[in-house]
């Protein structure tokens, strides 16, 4: 059986997005092997805290989803990239931060923006198609 030309593309976007996702992944557990869980990022907000920390978790979640159950991985990868965007935004406005780190996030998020309608399309084509089946 031949893949559509749409779902190949939205395949091969979600395995980058979630490649991606495991270079932030990384990002995320060098810094709890080094420091902990519990790190305070240099006395930075708790609720930032929790966010930074969290992400630990929820990026390889996202990822994972995005290979199993693409409609979730999707919204949820973009849910990810623009609250990861927007905080580390407000938080730039006030501390110091990396910005190979911070514009690597910015790049993900431009990207993400502009094929994630690719992305969805392939993926609702094939989950009505497998829908009509059953």
């Amino acid at each position: 059986m031949r893949i559509p030309d749409r779902e190949r593309r939205s395949f091969y976007l979600r395995l980058v997005y979630a490649l991606c996702l495991c270079g932030a992944t990384w990002t995320h557990l060098q810094v709890a092997l080094v420091h902990g869980l519990w790190w305070d990022y240099g006395g930075a907000a708790p609720l930032t805290r929790i966010y930074w920390t969290s992400l630990l978790f929820i990026d390889p979640l996202t990822a994972l989803l995005l290979l199993s159950s693409p409609l979730a991985g999707l919204i949820l990868c973009v849910t990810v990239i623009v609250t990861d965007v927007v905080h580390n935004s407000w938080f730039a406005l006030h501390h110091p931060i990396r910005m190979d780190l911070y514009v690597s996030q910015i790049i993900f998020l431009l990207f993400v923006a502009f094929t994630v309608q690719t992305a969805w399309l392939g993926t609702a084509r094939r989950s009505a198609a497998l829908r009509a089946v059953d």
